[in-house]
């Protein structure tokens, strides 16, 4: 077993533990020994205090193997969801699999001297164990597309019917499409990424050209990538992650939705806050036939998520624009983020009723001019209260998904607790600060963000939802994303879907 492995194997049965998938709990024992967890075939495994998100984790020191995980996850699975705990034992075999590549390739892309994006997926995710798996890919793909591996690849072009396209739909900008590249009257031209050329190929009064242009790169995403450092393109990829259920597709309506995400955000955003143009785009009511340009701002852009990889944040004092930290330490770049995220996300909440699901690889610092900003994309997610917005005097936004619509106060609690709090907030402040430290940071800064708003109903709900809460909200994301069908579950929305909790690390602390 390799150490790989046993990592893996620790983080999927943390996983399951946190979603009580088949109630795993009641084989959870508690005796002179300490804490432990029966797997399937009598062992016990030792557990150890959690800490963050919850109760108990494998201890350190544990080793564990894949298929001693999946077997006790098989015991505990409800017959009913087969389908789904098989689709799940694959999806950890190419994690690992894409785990172990990384590792083999790690060292000579860092040579390389990689960009943020590419640090950005040497991190973890703090939450969902087999992130690396995408599903359906070779190796031999993830060596050409995945953005762990720093490559570069021209892009696939089809000539696709303007009869088809949706309303909305714009022309491919000069600065993106190829000057060369010629179609009829009656058709328009389409990027396509090389791994969707399968798919593009086979759709009716589609032409998929023979062609190869545009040289790009990945970005954290995959399906964006990269064609100059102010353009990005986003593309619809034939894979799923984080989960089966969580297609890369690019549903008919989606990117519709996300420019009028992106034209509220812009009309409520605090100063310290810059928001990606997502207004460019266009779709031919196919999964696999739609492209969205994003510009983004002049400036060094760091993602979120690659804080946590090795080195970055003490390597922003060497940034130009960015103030160097004291002896090396992280904690003033951090600081700055916090301040800046938690007090937009709390005004966002208190005064409109908008919560936003924008996770560590949605958000980015900006390091331009002396100053540091935080940059917000790819808004599709968000949820928002009419309501309040109308109160507000704002323009309530047509949105096709009537999902990102709700004036349930508590439903957009769980976004904020489980997206800003949790993913945005705690788990990069936890991933590079001391626990005692990182809670008292994000603790602090979440209370002065709420204290501008004193008995404001709304603030008075989020402070008891979070830094009052004996316990935390979280996501069945293994639940809900791979395991159990959504007949079953009963979700609307994969990535919405809430049925555990863990301890309160603000108040632990």
């Amino acid at each position: 077993m390799s150490p790989r492995e046993a990592y893996l194997a620790a983080r999927v049965l943390d996983a399951l533990l946190r979603e009580d998938y088949g109630r795993l709990s009641d084989r959870v024992s508690r005796g002179r020994d300490g804490v432990g967890l029966v797997l399937a075939g009598g062992r016990t495994v030792r557990l150890a205090p959690g800490g963050l998100f919850q109760d108990f984790v494998v201890a350190t020191g544990e080793r564990l193997a894949l298929r001693e995980v999946l077997a006790t996850l098989a015991e505990v699975a409800d017959p009913a969801d087969a389908e789904g705990v098989a689709a799940f034992g694959e999806e950890c075999a190419q994690a690992l699999r894409a785990w172990e590549l990384h590792d083999d390739r790690a060292a000579a892309v860092l040579a390389g001297g990689p960009s943020y994006e590419t640090l950005a997926a040497f991190a973890d995710h703090p939450v969902y164990p087999t992130a690396r798996a995408r599903l359906g890919l070779t190796e031999g793909e993830l060596l050409a597309y995945a953005p762990e591996f720093a490559p570069s690849f021209e892009l696939r072009w089809a000539a696709v019917p303007r009869a088809m396209l949706r309303a909305g739909s714009a022309e491919l900008p000069a600065d993106v499409a190829p000057p060369d590249l010629a179609v009829g009257a009656d058709e328009t031209l389409f990027p396509v990424h090389p791994l969707a050329a399968g798919e593009v190929a086979g759709i009716d009064g589609v032409r998929l050209l023979d062609a190869t242009r545009v040289t790009v790169r990945p970005t954290l995403s995959m399906r964006t990538v990269e064609v100059t450092p102010r353009a990005h393109l986003k593309l619809p990829l034939p894979t799923s992650t984080l989960g089966a259920r969580n297609r890369r597709s690019i549903r008919p309506g989606t990117l519709e939705d996300g420019a009028r995400a992106e034209s509220l955000l812009r009309r409520l955003a605090d100063p310290g806050v810059l928001v990606a143009g997502e207004q460019t785009y266009a779709h031919a009511g196919h999964e696999y036939l739609a492209w969205m340009v994003r510009r983004l701002p002049e400036g060094v852009i760091v993602p979120v998520a690659a804080l946590n990889a090795p080195g970055v944040l003490r390597g922003l004092g060497d940034v130009p624009g960015v103030d160097p930290v004291p002896g090396g330490e992280p904690g003033g770049v951090l600081a700055g983020y916090l301040r800046v995220l938690l007090r937009w996300n709390v005004r966002l909440f208190v005064r409109y009723g908008v919560a936003l699901e924008a996770h560590q690889q949605n958000l980015a610092l900006v390091f331009h001019d002396g100053t540091m900003r935080l940059l917000i994309k790819d808004n599709d997610g968000l949820l928002a209260s009419p309501a309040r917005l109308a109160a507000a005097g704002i323009e309530v936004p047509a949105f096709a998904d009537e999902r990102m619509l709700t004036d349930d106060p508590h439903a957009l609690a769980d976004v904020f607790v489980t997206i800003t709090l949790h993913l945005a907030a705690a788990a990069v402040a936890f991933g590079a600060l001391p626990y005692r430290q990182a809670a008292a940071l994000v603790r602090a800064t979440l209370a002065e963000a709420l204290d501008e708003y004193g008995d404001d109903p709304m603030a008075r709900l989020l402070r008891a939802r979070t830094l009052e809460a004996a316990r935390l909200t979280g996501k069945s994301m293994i639940t809900a994303g791979t395991l159990v069908a959504k007949e079953r579950t009963g979700a609307r929305d994969v990535n919405k879907f809430y049925g555990t909790s863990g301890p309160n690390y603000l108040r632990r602390a």
